[in-house]
């Protein structure tokens, strides 16, 4: 899969990405695969991963600032 910032290839990792979700909270989602560009650091999640991501997010709590997530697929 080639980047479509800078046309490099794609590597699949697993990372930890943080996500705002409101002016006040932030969600750290550990083990996420992703596609990342090797030159750029662009990334893309597939479908399927973002649909959990969005699952995840939704089920957290707004009372605490900051919140750490294990994706588990």
């Amino acid at each position: 899969m080639k980047c479509h910032v800078c046309g490099s290839e794609l590597e699949s990792i697993v990372t930890d990405l943080p996500f705002k979700v409101t002016n006040k909270k932030i969600v750290i989602i550990e083990d996420l695969p992703i596609h990342q560009c090797s030159q750029c650091r662009e990334f893309l999640l597939d479908d399927f991963v973002m649909e959990r991501v969005e699952a995840i997010l939704e089920a957290v709590d707004t009372a605490s600032k900051l919140e750490v997530v294990e994706y588990a697929a």
